[in-house]
Parts: C-alpha cells; sequence; structure tokens
C-alpha cells in the first residue's frame, strides 16, 4: 500500500462535467411579450455567460504553489507530506449540432493532462522519497435541452448522457437532469432557481439544489450568484474588461490502475474552492482572455474503489490553502464582456 500513498495525493484542480445543462438557457421575458419558448438574444447571452462552465471552446493552464498535505488511511493519520509542483492542462469544446425553437441537441468533449512531483515522507524512519506522476482524464456527453413553461414561468429541462475515463479505459457511463425557472429577469436584475439531479452510483449527493442572482447597481459593480459555484462581485474595467472578486468551486476527477499489486481500479476525486481575483478581457468580439489568482482551499481529496463512492474512501488528504494561478483562452459568442446588457 506504500505504491497507494505515494500516489493519491499529487493532484489537485478543476473540472464540473457537462454544463450544457445551463448553458443555452435562462429566459426572462415575460410570457405576454414574446412567445412561451422562443429564447431572446439577450437571455441567452446571459445564460451562456453565467452558466456555460464549458464554453464552445477553452482552453487553460494551472499552476498551484509547493503545499504541504495530511493524510490518512483505514482511519489511521499518516506523516505530513508536500507537494513540491502541480500544473494542469485542460481543453473542451461544446458545440450545438441541432438547434429547434424549443430544444437543443448537442456535445461535450474534453480533457485534461495533471503533472505533479511530492515529497512523501514514510512512516518508518521519517525518510522522504520523491516520486511524481502524470495523469490524463478524458470527458465527453451528449446532451439535450427543451424549452417550455411552468406555472407562466419560462422553464428549462436538460438530460445528458456523460462518460468518463482515462487513455485507457472508458471507465463510468453516468446521467444528469436538470430543471431551471426564470424567476425574475429585467435590465438590473436575473434571478433563476432549479434542481439537478445525478444519477452516478459515486456521488455523494444525488440531488442538489441550483440558484442564480444577478444584480446591476448603480456604481456599476455586478452581484452575481451561481450556486452552488460560484459567488462574485464584479466591476467592468477598460472597455472590454470586467474585473471581478470571489470564489468557485471546481472538482478534479481521475483514475488510478495497478497500485497495490492487484487489478483493482480507484478513482480519485477532490473538490477544489478557488477564491481571489479574476481578469477577463474580450479579443475580438469572440474570444476571452482569462486569468485568475488567489487561494485554493481543499477540505478533502479522497480515493476510492471504483465500484465505491466518494463517500466510501480508502485514502483521504487534506491539502493546505495555497496560491494558484489560472490563465486561459476561450470562445465565446454570447460574452457580455464589453456589451451593454
Amino acid at each position: 500500500m506504500d505504491v497507494l500513498k505515494n500516489a493519491v495525493p499529487l493532484v489537485l484542480g478543476l473540472l464540473t462535467l457537462s454544463a450544457e445543462s445551463f448553458s443555452q438557457t435562462r429566459d426572462s421575458i415575460p410570457g405576454a411579450a414574446k412567445d412561451s419558448v422562443n429564447i431572446s438574444k439577450r437571455v441567452v447571452a446571459y445564460a451562456a455567460d453565467k452558466f456555460a462552465i464549458t464554453r464552445p471552446f477553452n482552453i487553460e493552464f494551472t499552476h498551484v504553489a509547493p503545499y504541504n498535505f495530511s493524510s490518512e488511511r483505514g482511519g489511521k493519520s499518516l506523516p505530513d507530506s508536500k507537494v513540491n509542483s502541480f500544473s494542469q492542462a485542460k481543453v473542451s469544446a461544446n458545440i450545438n449540432f441541432i438547434k429547434r425553437k424549443n430544444w437543443l441537441l448537442g456535445a461535450t468533449v474534453g480533457y485534461r493532462y495533471t503533472a505533479a512531483e511530492a515529497g512523501l515522507v514514510s512512516s518508518v524512519g521519517g525518510t522522504v522519497k520523491t516520486v511524481d506522476g502524470d495523469f490524463h482524464y478524458l470527458f465527453s456527453s451528449v446532451n439535450f435541452t427543451f424549452f417550455s413553461t411552468l406555472f407562466n414561468k419560462r422553464t428549462i429541462y436538460t438530460s445528458s448522457i456523460l462518460v468518463d475515463g482515462s487513455e485507457k479505459y472508458l471507465e463510468r457511463v453516468k446521467g444528469m437532469a436538470t430543471g431551471t425557472m426564470i424567476l425574475k429577469a429585467n435590465q438590473r436584475t436575473k434571478m433563476t432557481a432549479g434542481i439537478l439531479i445525478s444519477i452516478d452510483p459515486s456521488a455523494q449527493s444525488p440531488i442538489i439544489p441550483t440558484f442564480s442572482y444577478e444584480h446591476k447597481f448603480n456604481n456599476g459593480l455586478i452581484a452575481d450568484v451561481v450556486l452552488p459555484r460560484s459567488v462574485y462581485l464584479r466591476k467592468p474595467v477598460f472597455t472590454n474588461g470586467r474585473v471581478s472578486l470571489g470564489a468557485e468551486m471546481d472538482r478534479t476527477s481521475f483514475y488510478l490502475y495497478n497500485i497495490d499489486g492487484t487489478s483493482q481500479k480507484y478513482e480519485y476525486r477532490q473538490l477544489d474552492i478557488n477564491s481571489g481575483l479574476t481578469y477577463e478581457h474580450l479579443i475580438a468580439k469572440y474570444f476571452v482572455f482569462t486569468a485568475k489568482t488567489g487561494m485554493r482551499i481543499t477540505p478533502s481529496g479522497r480515493m476510492f474503489r471504483k465500484e465505491d463512492s466518494f463517500g466510501s474512501p480508502v485514502f483521504k488528504t487534506t491539502p493546505d490553502p495555497t496560491f494558484y494561478f489560472n490563465v486561459g483562452v476561450s470562445f465565446n459568442p454570447f460574452s457580455l464582456i464589453g456589451k451593454k446588457k
């Protein structure tokens, strides 16, 4: 099990699969103003900017400063160790290939590469062993979105079939469904509420409520809340820029093989809270350059057998807070940066 200890605590990063379930919706104009399933351009832009975790095309790089972590296996604490380096590259694409008046059919694909090095302290003798690892994670989904009304409110229903795995194997087939109602939307305030259902035996919380709220103040500040994902206070700057202060939650997940001398497959999964500053700049109308920096807080990372769930780990890590930096470029034809909403 020493190899098991060595392989797991190397990674933290970010990922939320298949955001297409939010990415093209959120109508806001009262039904009397226009057809109940005709999505206004302004609301499509709002939805794409707020909910498209996977934009039409996105590439980004992340670097994390060295950090210490504690760990335990089988309820027994292990010596504190240190991750010396961590870097990550991620590419994703989100395409709608059939668009109709009241429904969309599309697909999401993505790849993430992670490289890390750690100095691990032995529980016998306190010697330090340097290990490194490279992890490849691939994901894709087919997404269906339907626009309708419920209680005279715009409502969007989505369903997704998701698959993920590594460069070696296809590992999981999962499902997700959402329902989101537009509660309010005008020039100053937009608000939605809904529910997300995850059809995944490994999920710790299969049902998650969702909520979004945006309000523009007279001084130009914008409160932007998308729960459970992010909370930001934003401010347009320059001609095509925007600076934001707040926090967002992301996830890393990857698979491990041959780590204990058996054919048992494991998954390592970790939630991260990234807090700090974000700067976005619109380039050539549709490309958005993004830079993020601040502190990363990871409540817990867990490794569990593939057939088990996140709530039944065989190995746990608790990284210390650390500094992170992220840069990326995305293609987003619905971007609201530099535009009047």
